[in-house]
């Protein structure tokens, strides 16, 4: 069974920087792919980061690429967004799940087992 829990959001000003991590206490976590998405106050819940079984593969949404990494460390069974030179529009609640299903790491119909989110404030 996934169970996920994201952590690491915070308020910070534009530019700054935040640590997310999402921690799973499941036993099957370096069998998926895993994702990180956020949905702004309104917004549909959109694609960032996804990166592959064993960290090899990663892949961005254009809006964050070149200023968020990802990364994940299979024997603690987390996965870790970097984010650095944050904008006000990266503002929204971040949520981390596995990649189920085949199909396009962006899509969120190919994901399962969201966590409750993290809130990530950015002001200008």
């Amino acid at each position: 069974q996934v169970q996920l829990v994201e952590s690491g959001g915070g308020s910070v000003q534009a530019g700054g920087s935040l640590r997310l991590s999402c921690a799973d206490s499941g036993r099957t976590f370096s069998a998926y792919a895993m994702g990180w998405f956020r949905q702004a106050p309104g917004k549909e819940r959109e694609f960032v980061s996804a990166i592959g079984q064993s960290g090899g593969s990663t892949y961005y949404a254009d809006s964050v690429k070149g200023r968020f990494t990802i990364s994940r460390d299979n024997a603690k069974n987390t996965v870790t967004l970097q984010m650095n030179s944050l904008k006000p529009e990266d503002t929204a609640v971040y949520y981390c799940a596995p990649k189920l299903y085949a199909g396009a790491y962006d899509q969120r119909q190919k994901y399962a087992y969201w966590g409750q989110g993290t809130q990530v404030t950015v002001s200008s």
